[in-house]
């Protein structure tokens, strides 16, 4: 008898011993080692982090949980929130069913967090606590005002509420309308072509929501149209929205594209407002004087592209500017909007002082690097070696043809022939974007026999920073510079927020 109670005393012992190993290798709530990458891998109690338990009919792989094959038939309580949740408040449990593939069907009748609705004696986000109006994560929305992540239900809730924009593919409701990853509703598909109200080009350029000064929500607060300083009204056939521009550019994202233009915006075959000749000496709005602020950033006068000729005059020509106040998103950085610039300048005036000028102008509190430009125009482009040309016709300058390779719809040769100050191009890479916009006429007697009536960019992207639910000024601008003949024309197109910082300026896109 003694003896074997001495052998099962040494079998209790041997256990022990064997739990405090265990315990030891594992690194769950009583860890002592929560740093091994291999035990994350594999460990049902900690997969992918300590104290991240697997549910009992789950395994763990590659850091992830993962369902284990069941009894066909077999009904499992199941939840897809996160643990500290789980049949708190309102949320709780729902059920699932093995089907005969031996795999889990749905989780049918659970009840997750939401959105707390202050007021009706519930715990909606299941945080333990009824109607509380709280602003746990400090980022400007209580939980009354609609903030479903404000403190327990995601990895980063000061990023998450009504003032958020959805961002694709995180599975996460990152503005808390209830919906997980819902791209933004189209708003450009029954916009008419000769518009007169501004907010229509900005749904074109497939900026949607609108909001207020009080509101607290992202969204555009304003926009109108006015001359190149922000006052008067310019032509209502230098603007349109398209469903393409000529035989074969279309919208970058939805289903229009909005048009500026020192002449008509227009193609060939457009009406409303309809085709007029960009090789026009007519002008269609009077002067008015450039943005003051840009400007006076410059030294009080046009910036110009290396080694070209300053424009004259102190008067932007035919000029149309569209602003926006927008309200940015609370989880934003910087935006990006598509451009596609067109001159009936080029090739004669390329490298002149006749270098039509379209200006992006950001008006943000944004400080930190890499930093927006300081006379604010977004519509440049740097080269490696310092270079910048704000986008124009000078774009497609170069004493030796290399250029930019910004301007690239339009035929290599001779350029700036009509100044006598002859240089060339060697970047056109096609005159596909041409067909049909009135671009694509030949032009005789120019100094290259294959000139056409024009050239352009193809689809750019210009980019800039901005600090969350601040409040922006964008003035999108466009003007003859030096004359008022020969006009130029500007796509604006797919405008979307990033979570990430950008480097400002415009590239190819």
């Amino acid at each position: 008898m003694v003896r074997a109670m001495k052998a099962i005393q040494r079998l209790v012992e041997v256990a022990a011993l064997s739990a405090v190993a265990l315990l030891a290798a594992a690194c769950g709530p009583a860890a002592r080692n929560c740093s091994d990458p291999a035990m994350l891998e594999t460990d049902p109690a900690n997969c992918g982090a300590c104290g991240n338990q697997c549910n009992s009919d789950q395994g763990c792989m590659a850091g992830a949980c993962y369902d284990l094959p069941c009894e066909p038939g077999k009904i499992s309580k199941c939840y897809n929130g996160t643990k500290d949740t789980q049949n708190v408040g309102s949320c709780k449990d729902g059920s699932k069913t093995c089907a005969a593939d031996k795999t889990w069907g749905p989780c049918v009748g659970e009840v997750l967090p939401g959105a707390e609705l202050c007021g009706n004696n519930l715990d909606d986000n299941c945080s333990g606590a009824v109607d509380e109006d709280t602003d746990l994560d400090g980022d400007g929305f209580t939980t009354c005002q609609g903030d479903c992540c404000d403190s327990i239900q995601c990895s980063k809730p000061g990023l998450v509420n009504p003032g958020s924009f959805e961002i694709a593919g995180n599975s996460v409701d990152d503005d808390c309308d209830g919906m997980v990853d819902n791209p933004q509703a189209s708003c450009d598909s029954t916009l008419q072509s000769n518009s007169n109200l501004p907010l229509d080009y900005v749904r074109a350029m497939d900026l949607c929501k609108v909001t207020t000064a009080t509101d607290k929500s992202w969204g555009v607060i304003s926009a109108q149209f006015t001359k190149a300083d922000g006052t008067g009204l310019p032509a209502a056939v230098q603007r349109s929205i398209r469903a393409k521009f000529g035989s074969t550019v279309l919208p970058k994202a939805g289903s229009s594209l909005a048009i500026l233009s020192t002449g008509a915006a227009a193609g060939k075959n457009d009406m409303n407002p309809a085709y007029a000749e960009f090789d026009s000496a007519s002008s269609v709005s009077a002067a008015s004087p450039f943005p003051a602020d840009f400007l006076s950033a410059n030294g009080g006068k046009l910036p110009n592209a290396p080694g070209c000729p300053e424009p004259f005059g102190a008067r932007a020509n035919d000029p149309i500017m569209l602003t926006l106040t927008v309200r940015v998103p609370s989880n934003a950085k910087s935006f990006s909007l598509a451009s596609n610039f067109f001159s009936s300048e080029f090739p004669e005036y390329t490298c002149s002082p006749f270098n039509d000028f379209f200006v992006v102008l950001l008006d943000s509190t944004f400080n930190g690097m890499p930093a927006n430009p300081a006379d604010k125009n977004l519509a440049f482009y740097q080269d490696a070696g310092g270079g910048k040309y704000p986008v124009g016709v000078n774009l497609a300058y170069s004493a030796n043809g290399t250029g930019t390779g910004l301007f690239n719809q339009c035929v290599n040769g001779e350029t700036g022939c009509a100044e006598g100050d002859t240089g060339s191009i060697t970047t056109c890479q096609s005159t596909t974007e041409l067909a049909g916009t009135g671009f694509d006429t030949p032009r005789p007697g120019s100094c290259d026999s294959n000139s056409l009536m024009g050239g352009g960019t193809g689809w750019l992207v210009t980019r800039g920073n901005v600090v969350g639910g601040e409040v922006i000024k964008l003035r999108i601008a466009i003007w003859d510079t030096s004359d008022s003949s020969l006009d130029s024309l500007v796509l604006l197109d797919n405008f979307q927020w990033s979570v990430e910082g950008s480097d400002p300026g415009t590239v190819v896109e």
